[in-house]
């Protein structure tokens, strides 16, 4: 028989029950009871002490890209809640399964705006699939249970959990409640066949993957089915881990800072295979790249039928789970001898050229370097990125091959490199973490580095450090060159900084010395910073300052 026990600690046993291995938080007195819980199941549940709200839901959300699984972030109430919804608005947007639980002053003053009270139900409903409130002990498992199941079914995203102060301190006799075993939804039996007679009439198909909760045996069957068709495949922004940017097929990313020649592509082509995205504003560019009522022919894969026909009409929609749809089109005939296969060639050429290091003025060609690390590298490389113009060089030189994963946040926050680094280091302890970040990002969760210390978890951050925000900058002297303002920044030796930590820092002003300054901070197992000084006159991949001035007195 079940004994009685404080909600607390029934709410710390449902988490055990739902199979969560790691917690990240930020403590809080409006949830001691539940860290009670916590420290009661320390055997079965890590806890990582984070040092900012955003941060620790970061890297809870790094967790779960990785895994498939929720990740897990527990803030106070009030200003804690605040600070966690820019990492459920990540959530949201990437399609992450997340749930964060949120503090909440005692139900019994409610409405008196209290000390640090805010209704959830309201400020979170926008930004996640479903929020919801526990006031009483006894209805515990059955709302964990269920906000896990809405955090991976469908489209995956993150649920919002508000725990009562005074419920978690309730006695209650209750069952643990074990995930529900769901299988996931396949294709129609008429899917596979329709798709592929829209194939074999193509001449020009383009494939794009998206989407999260990738399995291995998806990424690859997937993979399987586009090359044994030949068809050159596109990844979404950020989703450079779901293809390998060595191979013959894979042509370039649909995103933020695309090659041109690419999105020309897309617009020509007969067919596109979206294949996980939502084909939202990135990959769309700005919702420009089809006719809405389907004038190109797309096929729609995606979990979440809601999401089929948003904005495009497609001529063929298939709701399914991503994995299950890529091994139903493995198994399928592919095309006899594609018409296609000149168009994959000339696609993948163009990737390469455009991939090319151009010349740089200045001591530091990051393309030159970039290359060059990406080759010394080890093959199970994670890479998280931040978001600003830095990160678009990386994208353009580098390519992501198989085996390695890359996270980066489709909604464009800044701050979501490092935490997620050092989220992704606990996940994977022996994998490498190599963590992309503009001085601008890294200053606003960059302190999440004595998380790393504390959690003994040793990634390596790039700091790419032009002394502005780059991006407005980079809008700025579009629509007001020369008219400078609040984009400038002043920033500390970013060495020093972890080196004041304990830690491994290092200065790139060269070419030839990011690799060995990257192998050193590797070798020295600690949470290390390289700084690389860039030239902030090159404020694009593709354009300088003086270029983009000099194309607006024209205009």
């Amino acid at each position: 028989m079940a004994e009685a026990r404080l909600g607390g600690h029934i709410l710390a046993d449902a988490l055990v029950a739902q199979g969560v291995e790691h917690v990240f938080c930020v403590p809080g007195e409006s949830y001691l009871d539940l860290l009670d819980g916590l420290y009661a199941q320390r055997n079965r549940i890590a806890t990582t002490t984070c040092r900012f709200e955003a941060g620790a839901v970061h890297m809870a959300e790094a967790y779960g890209k990785l895994t498939g699984k929720p990740g897990v972030a527990v803030v106070t109430r009030g200003p804690g809640a605040c600070h966690a919804a820019i990492g459920v608005h990540v959530a949201f947007q990437d399609s992450t399964p997340l749930v964060l639980l949120v503090g909440q002053i005692p139900f019994e003053e409610t409405d008196r705006e209290s000390f640090q009270e805010v209704d959830y139900r309201k400020m979170f409903a926008p930004l996640a699939k479903w929020v919801t409130q526990i006031d009483d002990a006894a209805r515990i498992p059955e709302l964990m249970a269920h906000a896990f199941d809405v955090a991976t079914s469908g489209r995956p995203g993150p649920v919002v959990v508000a725990i009562s102060e005074e419920m978690q301190r309730e006695m209650a006799v209750v069952q643990d409640l074990a995930p529900a075993p769901v299988l996931p939804p396949h294709p129609a039996p008429e899917a596979i066949p329709r798709l592929m007679e829209l194939l074999g009439k193509a001449q020009k198909p383009l494939a794009v993957l998206g989407g999260s909760r990738w399995t291995p045996e998806g990424r690859a069957a997937i993979r399987d089915f586009l090359v044994a068709n030949d068809i050159p495949v596109a990844v979404s922004f950020r989703r450079q881990g779901l293809f390998d940017g060595t191979h013959p097929n894979f042509v370039g990313d649909l995103g933020v800072g695309a090659d041109a020649g690419l999105v020309k592509a897309a617009k020509g082509c007969d067919l596109f295979l979206a294949i996980g995205t939502r084909i939202g504003e990135p990959v769309s560019q700005g919702y420009t790249l089809f006719d809405m009522a389907g004038a190109t022919p797309i096929v729609h894969v995606y979990p979440e039928q809601a999401e089929i026909g948003r904005v495009y009409r497609p001529a063929l929609g298939i709701t399914a789970d991503l994995n299950a749809f890529a091994l139903a089109a493995k198994a399928a005939k592919p095309v006899a001898k594609p018409a296609w296969s000149g168009w994959r060639a000339e696609l993948r050429a163009a990737r390469e050229a455009q991939a090319k290091a151009p010349e740089y003025e200045g001591p530091l060609n990051l393309a030159v370097a970039l290359q060059a690390l990406e080759k010394a590298l080890p093959k199970d490389t994670i890479f998280t990125t931040d978001a600003g113009n830095f990160a678009t060089w990386p994208t353009r030189f580098m390519h992501v091959s198989e085996g390695q994963d890359f996270l980066g946040p489709t909604n464009g926050a800044m701050g979501y490199a490092v935490p997620a680094a050092i989220g992704a280091k606990i996940t994977h302890p022996d994998r490498t973490v190599i963590g992309f970040v503009g001085d601008g990002g890294f200053l606003m969760t960059g302190q999440e580095l004595a998380t790393a210390f504390h959690a003994k978890a040793a990634p390596v951050i790039l700091v790419f450090n032009n002394g502005m925000y780059g991006t407005i900058r980079m809008h700025q002297e579009r629509h007001y060159p020369g008219r400078v303002s609040a984009t400038m920044l002043t920033n500390p030796d970013f060495a020093k900084f972890i080196e004041s930590f304990g830690g491994h820092g290092e200065v790139v002003e060269a070419t030839d010395q990011l690799v060995p300054a990257v192998q050193r901070a590797m070798a020295s197992g600690k949470p290390a910073v390289v700084e690389v000084r860039t030239n902030p006159e090159q404020v694009t991949n593709r354009q300088t300052i003086a270029q983009m001035r000099a194309q607006s007195a024209k205009a």
